[in-house]
């Protein structure tokens, strides 16, 4: 049986893929500012249920998708590494071997889900190529009703390959759909030169003139002549599938006003999230890629457009790049306790501290013990010396200490661990570093490595 004559069932399968799938436990650690947009490590089904589950059904104005389109094909990303050396990294697979009905499947179930998010006037964008479109036509007419369409739009590019048994294919193909007749639409405006350059002095027309001739400005046509990202834009960021900025600009300004919520189901290397966050909207994000999300808060961060300040991250030493705690892979492991003498100042005696973690000494910036331990509270308000590097270190009470762990009494290293970060917070401590970005142990600031 073709292909054709099962997508009526694919689409209904997909569609109760999507409703009985459950929310995942996503925890936002931290909004951007107070912009209350999300970038989430995830796949497009499980973070339209979380955002559903946030009370966001029917509130968002644009929803852009640009999923792997079935080209068979692995994708990479160019990164600079150590010494401006050009590395090739893992983007994404996109292989179907014999599953074209899996790739519909998780199209449609994508597109179920935005679905579910779209206001009454907002729009959804699917952005394929030649491979699958005419399939996802069909499947969108089914899903938004083909009452809804709105626009074929044609991203012409000059970049890519060409052959000699077809012509070149220099095209993509965004399906626009509305969630109803009342969309919002912002149509932009561009040039049409007059026949020879020369001016029609027609009344009530307006007319221009730049360095090609005489034209007019009138609504945009729905096929778009913009340059791919090239190998010297300052935009481009080494992904493979990167799209430009001014391309995902045009589709946010047409279809949303400033403060509404745009989201990108398969966000890349985060153009919409950048686009959208720079033109005053809010916005949510996913990909089920490392490298993607690490790329779009980079962009992000480098713009300013996420927050700034000193905070405990997750550290990736080898791509030099923080990871959020959604991004990071716990697992347990048996650790080992090594004990060290804190002498007081005076010599009199000292205090054995407990650690896991000896390499992050050099950045102790106080020894904490729980108030209600009766072994120490006598001692708050003196001083200790770091066995590592010689400096005096202060004696404070914070419930935090657990009076059973260890031998009660614990270092604070507020750089590298969370609970230290906090503990620090709370008692306005200093933040040193013990290691550079690449992991290599730094120097102290008293003579040395001890």
């Amino acid at each position: 049986m073709s292909l054709l004559a099962d997508l009526p069932r694919l689409i209904e399968e997909s569609r109760a893929a999507f409703e009985e799938a459950g929310v995942p436990e996503l925890t936002v650690h931290e909004k951007n500012g107070s912009s209350g947009s999300m970038l989430a490590l995830c796949d497009s089904i499980s973070f339209s249920k979380f955002l559903l589950s946030k009370g966001l059904a029917g509130k968002i104005s644009t929803i852009y998708m640009d999923p792997p389109f079935l080209s068979g094909s692995d994708y990479s990303a160019r990164l600079s590494g150590p010494g401006g050396k050009s590395i090739s990294h893992h983007a994404y697979s996109d292989r179907w071997t014999n599953d074209e009905e899996g790739y519909i499947r998780m199209l449609c179930s994508a597109l179920w889900g935005a679905k579910s998010l779209v206001s009454p006037q907002g729009s959804v964008f699917l952005h394929l190529d030649w491979h699958f479109v005419h399939y996802m036509k069909i499947c969108m007419d089914e899903i938004f009703g083909r009452e809804n369409f709105i626009n074929e739009i044609i991203w012409q590019y000059k970049s890519g390959g060409s052959s000699k048994k077809h012509f070149a294919r220099k095209h993509d193909t965004i399906l626009m759909y509305g969630s109803s007749k009342d969309h919002y639409f912002d149509i932009p405006k561009e040039k049409s030169y007059n026949r020879g350059m020369k001016p029609y002095h027609f009344k009530g027309v307006d007319e221009y003139e730049d360095e090609n001739g005489w034209y007019t400005l009138v609504n945009m046509k729905d096929v778009w002549a913009i340059d791919m990202v090239g190998r010297t834009s300052s935009e481009r960021t080494g992904y493979a599938t990167q799209k430009p900025e001014a391309l995902l600009d045009r589709i946010i300004r047409c279809s949303s006003a400033e403060g509404d919520i745009c989201a990108d189901l398969f966000c890349g290397s985060g153009t919409l999230p950048v686009c959208a966050a720079r033109s005053g909207r809010r916005f949510f994000a996913c990909d089920t890629g490392r490298l993607a999300i690490s790329i779009t808060k980079k962009r992000l961060y480098d713009e300013g457009l996420i927050y700034r300040g000193e905070r405990i991250i997750n550290w990736d030493p080898v791509l030099r790049t923080a990871l959020s705690d959604i991004e990071v892979q716990y697992s347990s492991d048996n650790g080992h306790f090594y004990y060290f003498k804190y002498w007081f100042e005076d010599h009199s005696s000292y205090l054995e501290v407990a650690t896991t973690r000896p390499e992050t000494m050099f950045g102790d910036q106080a020894v904490v013990f729980n108030p209600d331990d009766e072994r120490y509270n006598k001692f708050e308000g003196k001083f200790v010396i770091n066995p590592a590097n010689g400096e005096k270190l202060p004696l404070i009470a914070d419930r935090y200490v657990d009076k059973e762990f260890g031998t009660g009494v614990m270092k604070c290293t507020p750089a590298h661990d969370p609970n230290d970060f906090q503990i620090a917070k709370r008692h306005n401590l200093k933040f040193v570093k013990t290691m550079n970005d690449d992991a290599t142990a730094l120097y102290s600031r008293t003579g040395g490595l001890r």
